[in-house]
């Protein structure tokens, strides 16, 4: 996989304002928000897309969901709601391809999101 933002962030060469890390996740907040909480969980494995995850895997993808609902509690927004989304691809509009999760919350979110 080539180098990217997210590999640069969590080796420490751009600076990010990191609110959760552990041994195999790390959120921090996105640089461009699109609600007043907006935090991208990503793993520090790198799987460019959702479509190049592997089996094994498998409990890598459920710690960033659960890292997800932590990182909504932390922010306030676990009990009003929150929504994640995992975009695959350019034409679903993944930019960074260093797959990630975004957690949205801190107003109501609007349906259907795209």
């Amino acid at each position: 996989m080539s180098e990217t933002i997210f590999s640069r962030i969590l080796s420490g060469d751009i600076p990010a304002d990191i609110i959760y890390e552990d041994a195999e996740v790390v959120a921090f907040r996105d640089v461009n928000p699109q609600a007043p909480v907006h935090v991208l969980v990503i793993p520090r494995k790198p799987i460019p897309t959702l479509n190049d995850a592997q089996p094994e895997d498998t409990e890598l993808l459920g710690r960033l969901f659960l890292a997800a609902a932590k990182v909504a509690a932390q922010e306030g927004i676990a009990e009003s709601g929150y929504r994640t989304v995992v975009n695959c691809n350019a034409g679903a509009g993944q930019t960074v391809f260093h797959l990630h999760l975004h957690v949205l919350g801190g107003r109501p979110l609007q349906w259907p999101p795209g």
